[in-house]
């Protein structure tokens, strides 16, 4: 009588330690599946742009990528789906990596193009190829309005509007 108590508190033991490392695992498993806290928060940026100078570009990470941000002059003449009104002024909303090989072009404000160093390519302040070779002009991120606030990883109205004339 003795050792078939002895088995069955041996069984039970085992089992409890088995059931206690197969929650474990899945506790672990989950925790590997979730996204990092560092991704979640990377999902959307806010960019106030009350108080932006115009013809000075403002230049923003989101999700790893430089998004580019302009005010219009009053000279400066907002393009058909590629410009952007937020309150009384027009901005240029981009993603500041070259169609061509992602390089990162620089901003001249005398001549108000966008340079990529590598291959000569050239951008208008709008953000379409004018000169070189790349392949399309700089590419829009998904973004949102909201008074005067800029909220980049969210579709909103005038992001649809922008891509259904692209």
């Amino acid at each position: 009588m003795m050792d078939e108590s002895r088995r069955g508190f041996i069984g039970k033991a085992f089992g409890a330690v088995a059931a206690v490392g197969g929650i474990a695992s899945l506790i672990a498993m989950k925790k590997t599946w979730d996204p990092l806290p560092s991704v979640m928060s990377a999902g959307f940026t806010t960019v106030d742009v009350s108080g932006l100078e115009a013809n000075k570009l403002e230049v923003v990470v989101w999700r790893g990528k430089p998004v580019f941000i302009l005010k219009y002059t009053e000279d400066m003449k907002p393009t058909d789906g590629r410009s952007v009104k937020v309150g009384d002024h027009y901005f240029s909303v981009m993603i500041g990596l070259c169609t061509h090989l992602g390089c990162i072009p620089g901003y001249e404000k005398d001549t108000k193009i966008f340079k990529c160093a590598c291959h000569g390519g050239e951008y208008s302040a709008d953000g379409k190829q004018t000169f070189g070779p790349p392949p399309r002009p700089l590419d829009i991120p998904p973004f949102k309005i909201d008074g005067v606030t800029l909220v980049l990883g969210e579709e909103g109205p005038e992001y649809k509007a922008m891509t259904a004339k692209a």
